[in-house]
């Protein structure tokens, strides 16, 4: 995941679980998710599902990066970045954010449900956002995907998207004044979410 640049990331449940069980489960992954990702990334917008998620995230510019890397490593701060602590690269400096963010959901679900192991498959999957065309369908792919699975019947009926947290104006960790903009306005936003998701789209971003 290279500085500066758009990632969709998504992830699925280790075998035939869920991530998810109940309204808290979310909410404490939307706070544990909080508290990791906006110090290495941007978030445009996101879905949590019952087994699996979706994010679109911008990583934060190289500079930004460093400096965070610094402030948790001060000791280390006159050697070259690149041999920090095992971190060969600042990409795997973020890879390492959102593993720490799936680990701390994963120790407390275990606890809760006393299970134990993976909850995760093994490694989030991430794909490049390389045009305007793919940063408008991938917004609309991620915050339809409760439909496209059989979840809901309209994306405005899953609670647990950034689909209500953009047009509500409320403090979120979300760009959501980004992501309207892109759209130019919240009925354009709100119109072309009203589409269903088609087939070329599917076959792009399923997974």
């Amino acid at each position: 995941m290279e500085p500066g640049k758009l990632y969709h990331l998504y992830t699925h449940a280790n075998g035939f679980e869920n991530l998810f069980r109940t309204d808290e489960n979310y909410r404490y992954f939307l706070e544990k998710y909080e508290l990791f990702i906006p110090k290495i990334a941007d978030t445009l917008c996101y879905c949590l599902m019952p087994n699996h998620i979706h994010f679109l995230v911008r990583v934060k510019m190289e500079e930004e990066l460093t400096g965070l890397y610094k402030s948790k490593y001060p000791e280390k701060e006159q050697l070259d970045l690149k041999t920090l602590q095992g971190f060969k690269t600042l990409e795997e400096f973020v890879t390492r954010q959102f593993g720490h963010l799936f680990n701390a959901y994963t120790q407390s679900f275990n606890k809760v449900y006393n299970r134990k192991g993976s909850l995760f498959i093994h490694t989030f999957k991430r794909k490049p956002i390389i045009s305007d065309y793919h940063f408008t369908k991938i917004i609309h792919y991620i915050h339809a995907n409760p439909v496209h699975h059989g979840f809901v019947k309209t994306l405005t009926d899953w609670p647990w998207s950034s689909y209500h947290n953009i047009l509500n104006n409320k403090p979120t960790f979300l760009k959501a004044d980004e992501v309207i903009s892109w759209f130019a306005t919240k009925e354009e936003f709100i119109k072309f979410h009203q589409q269903p998701i088609d087939i070329k789209t599917r076959q792009e971003f399923d997974f």
